[in-house]
């Protein structure tokens, strides 16, 4: 994976940006970071080199990538779908704001996919984080001590098929079920949002279970389903049993402290293949 060109990281938030970087650097590679403001996080995108830049400035953005030799780039760490109102677009923006027409207004794959397309056009190879974290990403199986029993297992495989219909419509990659009954389903504020309205919604009897999917025909080189330890302890706070994510498509921000937070908390996590599940 050593290449000459730098790898250029755009950013938003979390640890997973950091991850990428040390990956690269220690294959002998180099990095640049472009932090994306008010979402990446200075201090953790610090140790490498760096700038942040406003969403908007697309101009600013590809001088810099061009001005650091990057070739190859990676999306990664969360952002919120801005408004265009507050993007302030400089005049790049403008170009690239045209260039994604209709995608502005479809669903998060749409947009992501005309943009992965558009850095292409422009030069670039947009790879996927787990191309360079392949640690980060497990093999089916359950994690840690404890496994789900047959009511969590109906319930997974009751999630993977709502998250399948979501998916399909480009709404989430998540839901949470409760013995058979849908509690909460993911939308544009995310996993930890989802999972404190999960734990209002909680029903007497055994805690649900979060279900977290690749979106079927997802590009897997942008907005790739994560799990953090922080997802573990938000999931034992609202009460649920466990988490089910899709094997081999699914990042783990620390494996191991998730595992250790689940074995504490007394939650199963267990990596899936959505079409072979067996309740």
């Amino acid at each position: 994976m050593q290449s000459s060109q730098t790898v250029g990281i755009l950013a938003g938030g979390g640890p997973l940006p950091a991850r990428v970087a040390e990956a690269v650097v220690a294959r002998g590679g180099s990095v640049f970071i472009l932090g994306f403001e008010g979402f990446a996080e200075p201090e953790t995108i610090a140790p490498w080199p760096h700038q942040i830049v406003r969403l908007g400035a697309a101009g600013q953005m590809l001088s810099l990538l061009r001005e650091h030799k990057c070739g190859d780039l990676v999306l990664i760490g969360p952002v919120r779908r801005p408004s265009l109102r507050s993007l302030y677009p400089d005049s790049e923006g403008v170009r690239i704001l045209a260039r994604l027409g209709r995608s502005l207004f479809s669903g998060d794959d749409g947009l992501l996919a005309s943009l992965v397309r558009i850095l292409g056009e422009e030069g670039f190879r947009v790879r996927g984080a787990h191309e360079f974290l392949p640690q980060s990403v497990s093999e089916p199986g359950v994690l840690g001590q404890i496994r789900p029993d047959d009511i969590a297992r109906a319930d997974i495989a009751h999630g993977i098929k709502v998250v399948q219909a979501l998916g399909r419509l480009d709404i989430g990659q998540g839901c949470v079920v409760q013995n058979g009954v849908v509690l909460t389903v993911e939308a544009m504020e995310g996993t930890d949002r989802m999972l404190e309205r999960a734990g209002l919604c909680k029903q007497p009897g055994e805690g649900g279970v979060l279900v977290k999917l690749l979106k079927p025909g997802q590009d897997k080189r942008a907005d790739m389903p994560t799990i953090g330890p922080v997802t573990v302890r938000l999931a034992a706070q609202a009460g649920l049993r466990g988490i089910a994510f899709e094997a081999a498509h699914t990042l783990l921000t620390d494996s191991e402290n998730c595992v250790a937070e689940a074995d504490k908390s007394g939650l199963f996590l267990i990596a899936v293949e959505p079409e072979r599940f067996i309740p």
